[in-house]
């Protein structure tokens, strides 16, 4: 049954993708739109909230042994410094969907910058751990929050030939942030990396002001006249916008007769089942829209589960002290593979899909859960790798490569490709499968 799911992708004969099933008229508009300047400075803006993120990552390893010596903090100090940033992902996830739903997605960015920008300040002023702590945690709500927002609100504004490269262009940025970071890390002290960590906080803050905000969220309040405007100017002015506005109105329209708002608990409802649990780099951002999003996802889970096995193996070698001449070459393949593998599909994909699968009516409580979700786990596999090590260094990561086989067979399974389809032929085909 699940795998008739995935294959009625292709074949659902909802009213939203009759439009492009009719072929007699060739001059009917396919829905398919170039690059414009206000788009490609639109998702800039947003993009600079995944920079933010990847600055939040990095800055915890080069920051420690300044942290640790100028406010005497011991090693189960800074792990509560380290870690707690994913308490505050959490506390963020939790109001993340609710918080754009009645801001907007522009608007919920703009306060994120902020309270980061905040967090940022309270670090490079602390001068006690509580300090530090506090700072650190108030981080976390933001890029808990921007993690949601940021490939929503892309998403909702690029045009389905384009969405996949432009939206997987989060990770890009929070890869990029983290190696910028990490870099200035080993030049400046603690204090001044804090304050360089605001800098994409300020640049989003100013250009918010200067982009639109997503169209599909005005539509969802009624707002023809601005949502229409803001389609056209995303879209360009020569570009025919009729099918594509028409689409979207059709789905909020069939969305508020099913239901004026959607509760967490309806989230398990049958018919959102399947959406409900499916929850990058440049190379990702070239191959997401030629080769899809399924297939990327099964070459990343396959490439990390065979590194993750090849970690493990090293180390197994190593506590049996066979081969050990070549037991530092296969950690180090195996841990640049896993890397490589992981960034092409498994770190920024999910987070595509997310943005594309749900209903404007369950968004916000989906997001949220979906969100969430991603940092309780973070926080678990955070709080336990040392003492997984400590138990067992090759069963660590023979467990990681065990969960990334399981990985392979949920996509195989269960995920569909939403390579070239609309939000809202992506989103009926899967209700009514």
């Amino acid at each position: 049954m699940e795998r008739d799911g995935v294959e009625g992708l292709g074949s659902a004969t909802s009213p939203l993708l009759l439009a492009e099933k009719i072929t007699g008229d060739s001059n009917k508009p396919t829905g398919d739109h170039s690059i414009t300047p206000l788009l490609v400075f639109s998702t800039f803006v947003a993009l600079c909230g995944s920079f933010s993120y990847g600055c939040s990552v990095g800055y915890s390893s080069p920051a420690e042994s300044g942290i640790m010596e100028d406010l005497g903090l011991s090693v189960a100090a800074y792990s509560v410094f380290g870690s707690i940033v994913t308490i505050g992902g959490m506390i963020g996830a939790i109001l993340s969907g609710k918080m754009a739903d009645l801001i907007g997605r522009r608007g919920t960015m703009w306060i994120c910058q902020i309270v980061c920008m905040a967090g940022w300040l309270a670090i490079a002023s602390a001068k006690n751990a509580w300090c530090v702590d506090i700072g650190r945690f108030v981080v976390g709500v933001a890029i808990g929050i921007l993690t949601y927002v940021v490939p929503v609100y892309i998403s909702e504004i690029t045009p389905k030939n384009l969405r996949g490269r432009f939206t997987s262009a989060t990770q890009l940025l929070v890869c990029c942030g983290f190696a910028v970071t990490f870099f200035a890390g080993s030049i400046v002290g603690w204090r001044a990396l804090s304050l360089l960590a605001t800098i994409p906080n300020i640049v989003q803050i100013v250009c918010l002001f200067f982009v639109p905000e997503s169209p599909r969220w005005l539509a969802k309040l009624g707002r023809e006249k601005e949502f229409e405007a803001t389609l056209q100017r995303l879209r360009g002015t020569k570009s025919d916008i009729s099918e594509e506005a028409a689409d979207i109105r059709d789905a909020i329209e069939t969305l508020k007769h099913t239901s004026d708002e959607a509760r967490t608990l309806e989230l398990f409802q049958k018919r959102y089942a399947y959406a409900i649990i499916i929850p990058i780099s440049i190379v990702t951002i070239l191959l997401m829209d030629l080769f899809g999003r399924r297939t990327l996802l099964m070459a990343s889970a396959t490439a990390s589960c065979l590194c993750s096995f090849l970690v493990g193996l090293s180390f197994c070698f190593q506590e049996l002290h066979y081969l050990k001449e070549f037991t530092p070459i296969l950690t180090v393949v195996g841990i640049m593979g896993f890397g490589c593998g992981f960034a092409l599909g498994m770190s920024g994909i999910p987070w595509v899909i997310m943005a594309e699968i749900f209903p404007v009516n369950i968004k916000a409580s989906a997001g949220s859960l979906v969100v969430l979700t991603s940092w309780a786990s973070s926080w678990v596999l955070t709080y336990t790798f040392n003492f997984m090590l400590e138990w067992s260094s090759a069963g660590t990561f023979f467990i990681f490569s065990g969960m990334c086989a399981l990985t392979i067979s949920f996509i195989w399974r269960l995920v569909p490709e939403t390579k070239g389809r609309t939000l809202e032929e992506i989103q009926s085909t899967l209700i009514s499968s």
